[in-house]
């Protein structure tokens, strides 16, 4: 994240944030031998929710019906025809606020045809088949060092209330494991965060993977052996 020098605002700070940016951003990535986890270009190409979906279909996922759309009338279909219900999601975090300047969150939520308006046409929009889950998890790629918890939440976004969750170790069926494998290579990654939602019957949904996702709220176990994972990576280097 850059900042602009103290003092500088408007226009100014926004020139000067884009530079930094670019230019410190592109020298880092540039430099040769340079050993990242993950690679900044990797990331970005990997925070894409579009292809997020496609490459995790492709690497063997269950992935929940999703389209992304401008037209109202498709999202409105799209929302009546899913047997449990449908939710909205954004496709980036976008720095938002109200009219009193408060940061708000666009957090994953149960929609209804009947509140789709046509505002829908403004840009595209994320609407997903909802999942019936019995818990989710957050699944933490480090190569192929994986440590998956089972996070139980009475939010439908375990994100929002966070105080309100727990956290439990799970272990990663086979399956999993290879899509993981897959998923990460079709983005050369060596890191990601991976969200699953497992419904009654055990079986695993890939909602998204967030290639630099947190994970120091996980149970101290957990975060240590993860913290090893990275350490262990950065210094054998790239052929690790």
């Amino acid at each position: 994240m850059y900042e602009a020098p103290a003092g500088m605002d408007g226009q100014d700070a926004a020139f000067a944030r884009a530079e930094a940016y670019w230019g410190v951003g592109g020298i880092i990535a540039a430099l040769p031998g340079a050993h990242f986890v993950n690679h900044p270009w990797h990331n970005r190409a990997a925070e894409h929710k579009p292809a997020q979906l496609h490459a995790a279909i492709l690497s063997g996922f269950s992935v929940p019906e999703t389209v992304i759309t401008t037209d109202p009338e498709q999202a409105r279909a799209f929302c009546a025809g899913r047997p449990h219900g449908a939710v909205y999601k954004p496709l980036w975090n976008t720095p938002y606020r109200d009219g009193d300047g408060k940061a708000v969150q666009a957090w994953v939520s149960e929609v209804k045809p009947e509140e789709i308006t046509d505002a829908v046409a403004a840009c595209p929009h994320l609407f997903q088949a909802k999942i019936p889950k019995a818990f989710d998890v957050r699944l933490t790629a480090v190569g192929d060092r994986l440590f998956a918890a089972r996070v139980d939440s009475p939010d439908l976004d375990w994100r929002r209330r966070q105080d309100l969750l727990t956290c439990t170790p799970l272990p990663v069926p086979d399956e999993i494991a290879g899509a993981v494998a897959r998923y990460l290579a079709a983005f050369q990654l060596v890191f990601g965060a991976f969200d699953f939602a497992v419904t009654g019957d055990g079986q695993w949904w890939f909602l998204e993977c967030n290639p630099n996702g947190q994970w120091a709220f996980l149970p101290e176990a957990m975060t240590d052996a993860i913290a090893h994972a990275l350490a262990d990576r950065l210094r054998k280097g790239p052929t690790a």
